[in-house]
């Protein structure tokens, strides 16, 4: 059931746009499908139902305000994007269901998890491990790696309500704040990236496939994900530096799962060569859906996954519902011209060297993520109307794309409702709301200078810009 008031304040906010709000030069169709547009991203941040009953009310709506035809409502399903979210959300639940998730954790944790600062990079690097195959943060974060910070907190004594900050703090705090910088890693590590891909096409006419956008991000990455645990722990020190218990931890946890198993050996070669094959698409040509789709059809002939699992990953299914939709709005929308007509308006209104526009343009992008409560729902909103005006300004396409693309996962550190992991790792009760507040602004200042420090020297050498 809807929230009553907040929907009808969405339903309200929708006619009013549509009815009041008339700008000269816009076709009216246009301006129809917008105030739905809207009111629908408006629905997704209030969170008046889930996101996809949210997004299939305003399917519904575009079509009998006449904004959108059903064969344009339909075509948003048969993009190419969406169906490598719904492959990826399968590749996610492979590797939860197998178990390999786990093994690989503690793997790490056996390995380098004797000091504490040590287990928090160990941990990292496990998940990093999984980030280009598992596109859920939530997943990552939540479903494989939260029972583990919470197996190996209490097997070091450190608890929510008597003693937080023995371990267990620095670890919640560590493992969202990587899981953060991974999501921004890889075009497949985060749900609504393909979006943003599809939104930088649309937009300004930039393709960011998988290859580059690993290319562009794995060295800002890899220095965010050396800096951030360090700063963590110097600023939320935890009180035992030592860690013994966790690599004991571990062992015991590696004992209980045994030797691999056949369908976990399957599933790591299979993501090995999906992996290779998205970083060698120049090569082979296969786009990157294709090539989750071979993976896909491994995992079926191998028994890694069996049809009924395919059925039953409702993660999947309903992102098609709502990723699909949102594309099919987006692009309808550029097609009626209104993207052209935005950054065209805006741009007329805005002076000075594209740099600093962008900067700033940046910066508003990516504190305005305080207002949102889903990554998803800020990307839909913004993405594209900021990418639209920074081009307008004269700031290079590829580099305004690929900023703004990374600086959409990386505002996530800001509160403890940004993203999906983090209700779930705050809610364990080892951080208290104003720390985790604080601690985030400060990361967030850390992920700024290394992106924009290190990562725009870098993005100049390699041609980006």
């Amino acid at each position: 059931m809807p929230r009553p008031y907040r929907f009808l304040g969405v339903i309200a906010a929708g006619v009013i746009l549509w009815a009041f709000f008339k700008p000269a030069g816009v076709d009216p169709a246009a301006w129809r499908l917008f105030a739905v547009f809207a009111a629908t991203i408006l629905g997704m941040i209030l969170q008046v139902m889930d996101t996809g009953a949210v997004v299939l009310l305003g399917l519904i709506a575009a079509i009998l305000t006449r904004s959108m035809t059903l064969t344009a409502v339909l075509g948003g399903f048969a993009n190419s994007s969406v169906w490598l979210i719904v492959s990826a959300f399968l590749f996610s639940h492979a590797v939860a269901a197998t178990g390999l998730g786990q093994r690989v954790a503690f793997l790490f944790i056996r390995a380098f998890g004797r000091k504490t600062l040590g287990l928090g990079y160990a941990l990292a690097a496990s998940e990093l491990v999984m980030a280009p195959a598992v596109p859920a943060n939530t997943a990552r974060a939540g479903g494989v790696m939260f029972p583990i910070l919470m197996s190996i907190s209490r097997a070091c004594g450190s608890f929510p309500g008597t003693s937080p900050r023995r371990v267990g703090a620095f670890l919640m705090l560590n493992q969202f704040h990587t899981t953060i910088v991974l999501s921004a890693m890889f075009l497949t590590s985060m749900a609504a990236n393909p979006l943003i891909a599809e939104l930088s096409e649309r937009t300004a006419g930039v393709k960011i496939g998988w290859t580059l956008w690993a290319q562009t991000a794995w060295l800002p990455g890899l220095l965010s994900l050396i800096a951030v645990p360090w700063v963590l722990y110097r600023l939320h020190p935890p009180e035992m530096v030592e860690s013994p218990e966790a690599p004991a931890e571990a062992r015991r946890r590696l004992a209980e799962l045994g030797p691999m198993k056949r369908s976990e050996i399957s599933l790591a070669l299979i993501v090995g060569c999906c992996l290779l094959l998205w970083a060698t698409t120049g090569v082979h040509r296969l786009d990157p859906t294709s090539v989750a789709f071979l993976g896909l059809a491994a995992m079926l002939l191998t028994g890694v996954m069996a049809w009924k699992d395919v059925l039953r990953t409702t993660g999947a299914w309903d992102a098609l519902l709502w990723f699909g939709g949102l594309v099919a709005m987006a692009d309808w929308l550029s097609r009626l011209g209104m993207t052209t007509w935005f950054a065209q308006t805006v741009a007329a209104h805005v002076h000075g060297h594209w740099s600093w526009i962008l900067l700033i343009l940046a910066l508003v992008y990516f504190y305005s993520h305080y207002g949102f409560a889903s990554l998803t729902a800020h990307v839909t909103a913004m993405y594209g109307p900021f990418l639209a005006v920074a081009v307008a300004a004269g700031a290079p396409a590829p580099l305004a794309a690929l900023v703004l693309a990374f600086l959409s996962n990386l505002n996530a550190c800001l509160t403890h409702y940004s993203t999906g992991p983090a209700p779930i790792l705050f809610g364990a009760g080892y951080v208290t709301q104003t720390d985790w507040w604080k601690l985030g602004f400060v990361v967030s200042m850390v992920n700024l200078a290394i992106w924009g420090g290190v990562g725009l020297p870098y993005w100049k050498w390699i041609g980006i810009w």
